[in-house]
């Protein structure tokens, strides 16, 4: 962006400053690829003089998600993270090397969790042996659908689902304060309409080197990526 305005409007032989610069062919981008020593004027030579040289400034500031973005691309993989499971405790991502995961953002009174907790659950005890993992990160961002404790929360994913996968602490994956893990997340991978999550149960699917490979709308059926699941598996 050119901010200050353009105050040289007419070039001179007679400064010894511009012939110098007309001598190491110093470029204006104004004047495209032509050199100052062969511009012509542009005004009288009695009107105008030179009063400076145009400042250039690239002094724009980038806004905070920009930061947010900038500060994620800074990880190179899933596993330099370290995350919050139910109870409080930290969590190093680096232990879930070598295996295939599915991120998903959940919540337990939303009208996908039926079936998106049952298919987690399905396609968990079929590959779970095959070095699959699913890590599931409660959230409360969408229509306060994810209230309750996270014991609450492990308590009615276990019993009501049979849910055998990690569940996490409760996180926010959009805004100023969403996890490291999702501003990384979405940076690695956006979506159609941009790169916020849109709502519950968007999913995220990570190689055996901790990229992220593909991203899945909260409406795409768990079962639906089986086979995209099966080609990181090798099985």
């Amino acid at each position: 962006m050119i901010r200050s305005s353009i105050r040289l409007l007419y070039i001179t032989r007679t400064s010894p400053l511009l012939r110098s610069l007309s001598s190491s062919s110093f470029r204006n981008p104004l004047f495209s690829s032509k050199r100052f020593d062969s511009a012509k004027p542009l005004l009288s030579p009695h009107l105008i003089t030179v009063t400076s040289l145009p400042i250039f400034t690239t002094g724009a500031k980038l806004s905070r998600s920009e930061h947010s973005m900038a500060a994620s691309s800074e990880s190179k993989s899933i596993y330099d993270f370290t995350v919050k499971d139910a109870k409080g405790n930290d969590v190093d991502l680096n232990i879930y090397k070598g295996k295939v995961l599915l991120i998903v953002n959940v919540a337990s009174q939303c009208g996908l969790t039926n079936s998106n907790y049952t298919e987690l659950a399905q396609l968990y005890e079929k590959y779970k042996d095959h070095g699959f993992e699913i890590l599931a990160f409660p959230c409360n961002q969408f229509g306060n659908q994810e209230p309750g404790t996270n014991e609450e929360i492990v308590q009615f994913a276990c019993t009501r689902f049979k849910a055998e996968y990690p569940i996490f602490d409760k996180v926010d994956v959009n805004g100023d304060k969403a996890a490291p893990i999702y501003k990384f997340l979405k940076s690695s991978k956006g979506g159609i309409f941009g790169d916020g999550i849109k709502w519950n149960f968007a999913k995220f699917l990570v190689d055996k080197d901790g990229n992220v490979v593909d991203r899945y709308a909260p409406t795409t059926s768990p079962l639906s990526i089986e086979k995209d699941l099966k080609k990181l598996l090798g099985v």
